[in-house]
């Protein structure tokens, strides 16, 4: 095929229309599934947005339709991904804007917990509040969708290098986090967008250029292999939950999903995201992420991000294509009409209107107040960064949530610290960076104290309160001698200074990871070893060999292997604070001394070894020069499923944490009640609704010279000659009909029926309304034996019955606060979908017959009340 720069940016439009099937041999193979559901007008908590969307989408031309669905390309304005604009109606477009822990390329905004970190904390309330705040920065800065919160990846295997920009390995836990910090961020006016979908679990061969940039010989991308259980008990479980809470958007993912690219594959988009569950979102590509044109369009995908094929090419599948291809009835007018009504449905569903959009004010490519608004073509200079502080009082919260979010491993008594006489700081991580807290781009280093990992996933500091330092400022009001050796290597200075008399050495270590677009010492993205940085296991065996107080803060992106010295004497407590945040200072000097009582829990297993987790990472291509195969031959055992399936026993176990007081659990009660059978979902979708009408006169697409100049690599709708479709194509196969090259089904528009497992039309989005049905209310009591006021963290497990099944399951959770001798009621209900498996023979949810038992207890291990459910 021939690419040319010209006006139109063209990609000879049947060159990218690809099969789902894209089975290669005995390989994994993704069945099609067309075609593309519609929106539904009667969706409950839909229905304002789609009647504002429907009156504003009716007005619009195909052109200005392909321009909402169109990035304008890597760099062609100020957010990372910025659409077309509607001058016409006074619609500037939409900017869409890293990351899950705050606004990415943006002074004055906070830098927050990651999400693995306050998932820790076991607390909706404070999940909410963190998605509200950083909603409210974005709101300020002019972004009008943020790129979070993140459940894919899910956690498959530790060393993942993304791992913790979600929220936990256990499905139920992620899907909380996700569902109530999508309602916070929407709640001030940011669509959130829920990402990355799915099977996105590692981050090496993500993207063929980045892999044969390492040596890597590959021409597709990685292709994650999920038998159908696993994809719905696991994968799936936390995006139903965005879904249901209402999420404006959802990205795909760059990796193909059984052999088909995640962001043109019907199945997992046409048939399980849209009409299974029900998404009435939009549906957006990672950067780079789409492979095609007609194809993706007709698999779901609503929006093209960056818009461009790949950074800077001036080329877009999509753009002037687009345009085309609705006007030679490749991609019908109902589905450029659905892809539209989905993005401004969920532009009108968070509250915002056209009168009163938000300017952006920064621009993610310089800090310089004046500088192009084009930064790729260098053109249109004006002022684009208004350096408007958008941190409020964010820092508070950030703090709070990073000491409820520090999980105590192990306490022999030396926590809380009282008015200790010396206190020896060891290591790095204790310290600042000698570059600063924003010295490396995307925060792609390890130096320093650990707040946030690396990649597209972070913000930049505003400020970073190391550990010395909060603990400098608490020793000069208690009057303790207080030292610091911030370098690893130091192994005689350390030595000298921890074996001193009354020393309570405390040891800071962590293990990064990130993005893969950025290498880290060898560690492409993913973690090539759960071990410490820096030496960090030998610098913990070295100075607990000689102080017989080693408190050690481990701040990590996951699991690390404790196994060779967690159990020393010497080593009287362990403290993991996750990724903490510009806070990160004060919020561990606040568990340390007892102003904060920690009652977080793990969100993720720490086994003795690696192998105990059973899952692993694809470190090496495994088939030849074609995507590598990823098999989940796992299925749903990861984490501590698969060690409880096992009968292997973990150092820490899933939901393990203690607390400076004690607490007791007792008289658990299981009520009943009447929920009605399940029954599958029945009736049909209306026809496919168009909205306005489309000219099919090839001039009225030519670019317009006269209203504004051509911008070098700006993708548009327009074409750049009017004699004929095939001369504004440049294809050579221009004209061949659907049925040629279109998958069965890809162009109806007739009602179609809906999914037994999915909404009714006037059902809330998130499967079969059934599933959320409470068949049991469980309640146990628990008292605080102890003689301080502290939180305890009850979680309610299921056993599902049979051996394909996990031991447990987590189903439940609260985070409650006692008084000492006080007792409280902890609350759980279980629904239908709680007890249900996926059955891959009838496509819907099913109660099996096995037994099923309720546990309750402090951890996934620690569980002392139990019950059958009638």
């Amino acid at each position: 095929m021939q690419l040319h720069k010209a006006l139109a940016q063209i990609v000879p439009i049947t060159q990218f229309v690809l099969t789902d099937n894209s089975q290669v041999g005995n390989l994994a193979s993704s069945d099609p599934h067309y075609p593309s559901p519609w929106m539904n007008p009667t969706a409950q908590g839909w229905e304002d947005a789609y009647a504002k969307a429907k009156e504003f989408v009716s007005q619009l031309t195909l052109a200005e339709k392909v321009n909402l669905t169109t990035g304008v390309g890597w760099q062609g304005e100020q957010c990372v991904g910025q659409t077309g604009s509607i001058p016409r109606l006074g619609f500037r477009g939409l900017c869409l804007q890293d990351s899950p822990l705050g606004v990415r390329f943006a002074d004055y905004v906070s830098a927050f917990t990651s999400g693995q970190t306050v998932a820790a904390s076991f607390d909706r309330g404070l999940m909410y509040r963190r998605g509200q705040a950083m909603g409210t920065e974005n709101r300020i800065k002019g972004v009008d969708v943020m790129l979070g919160p993140v459940a894919g990846p899910l956690g498959r295997a530790p060393a993942g290098g993304r791992n913790w920009e979600g929220f936990s390995v256990d499905p139920y836990l992620t899907g909380v986090g996700m569902a109530v910090t999508i309602k916070g961020v929407q709640d001030a006016g940011v669509i959130a967008c829920a990402k990355h979908f799915i099977g996105n679990e590692q981050e090496h061969f993500r993207q063929v250029g980045e892999s044969q940039g390492r040596g890597y010989n590959i021409t597709e991308a990685l292709s994650s292999n999920v038998d159908d259980r696993t994809l719905h008990e696991l994968y799936l479980w936390p995006f139903v939950d965005a879904v249901r809470a209402g999420v404006g958007s959802i990205m795909c993912s760059y990796n193909q999903v059984n052999n088909s690219y995640a962001c043109q594959n019907s199945k997992i988009l046409n048939s399980i995201l849209l009409s299974e569950v029900g998404h009435q979102g939009f549906l957006v590509s990672d950067w780079q992420a789409t492979h095609s044109g007609v194809s993706s369009a007709l698999a779901g995908l609503d929006m093209s991000m960056p818009g461009d094929t790949e950074f800077n090419t001036g080329y877009s599948f999509w753009g002037a294509n687009l345009t085309l291809a609705v006007l030679n009835g490749t991609v019908p007018q109902y589905r450029i009409d659905d892809m539209a009504m989905r993005i401004m449905a969920a532009y009108f569903k968070v509250g915002r209107t056209v009168e009163n959009q938000i300017p952006i004010s920064f621009d993610s490519w310089t800090r310089d107040t004046y500088g192009p608004i084009h930064f790729a073509a260098n053109e249109g200079v004006q002022q684009i960064n208004w350096h408007v502080d958008a941190q409020q009082d964010h820092g508070g919260l950030i703090r709070e949530i990073g000491a409820k979010s520090t999980v105590l491993l192990k306490n022999e008594g030396a926590l809380p610290l009282k008015k200790p006489k010396f206190l020896a700081v060891i290591g790095e991580d204790a310290g600042p960076s000698p570059l600063g807290p924003n010295g490396c781009s995307d925060h792609g280093c390890d130096m320093g104290t650990l707040a946030m990992g690396w990649g597209s996933g972070t913000a930049d500091f505003p400020y970073l309160i190391t550990p010395l330092e909060a603990l400098q400022a608490q020793a000069v009001e208690d009057h303790t001698r207080i030292e610091a050796v911030l370098n690893n290597s130091a192994s005689a200075t350390i030595q000298a200074l921890v074996k001193q008399a009354s020393a309570t050495a405390l040891v800071f270590v962590n293990a990064d990871s990130g993005e893969g677009y950025i290498n880290v010492d060898g560690n492409e993205g993913d973690r090539k070893n759960l071990t410490l940085w820096g030496n960090g296991d030998e610098l913990i065996k070295n100075v607990s060999s000689l102080c017989n107080n080693t408190i050690v803060i481990i701040h990590s992106v996951g699991p690390t292997l404790v196994t060779d010295w967690y159990d020393s004497p010497n080593i009287t407590a362990i403290l993991w604070a996750g990724l903490p945040g510009q806070e990160s200072g004060r919020a561990i000097v606040d568990v340390l001394y007892g102003k904060v009582n920690p009652a977080a829990r793990t969100p993720f297993t720490w086994a003795a070894k690696r192998e105990d987790y059973g899952a692993d990472l694809l470190y090496e291509p495994n088939n030849g020069n074609g995507a590598p195969q990823q098999d989940f031959t796992e299925g749903v055992f990861i984490d501590y499923r698969a060690l409880d399936h096992a009968n292997i026993k973990p150092i820490f176990e899933f939901g393990f944490g203690l607390s400076y007081t004690t607490f007791k659990y007792s008289d658990i009660q299981v009520e009943k009640s009447g929920a009605g059978e399940y029954k599958p979902t029945t009736g049909k979708t209306a026809k496919a609704p168009t909205f306005g009408i489309i000219s099919k006169n090839l001039t009225d697409y030519l670019f317009p010279k006269s209203s504004f100049p051509y911008i070098w690599q700006y993708i548009y709708p327009y074409v750049n000659t009017t004699s004929s479709l095939k001369d504004a194509s440049m294809d050579p196969k221009f004209g061949e009909t659907a049925d040629k090259f279109l998958p069965p089904g890809a162009l109806d528009s007739a009602p179609q029926n809906l999914n037994p497992a999915g909404p009714g039309l006037t059902a809330q989005p998130g499967g079969n309304s059934q599933l959320f049905d409470i068949l049991y209310t469980v309640t146990a009591k628990i008292t605080n034996t102890g003689s301080i006021v502290g939180d305890e963290v009850p979680q309610l497990y299921v056993s599902l019955g049979g051996e394909d099944n996990p031991p447990v399951v987590l189903r439940g959770f609260d985070r409650i606060r006692i008084d000492p001798g006080a007792t409280a009621t902890f609350r759980a209900e279980i629904t239908r979908r709680d007890l249900s498996n996926w059955d891959v023979v009838t496509q819907n949810w099913v109660i099996s017959s096995s037994p099923k038992k309720v546990y309750v207890g402090p951890s996934s291990r620690q569980l002392p009340l139990s019950a059958l459910l009638p």
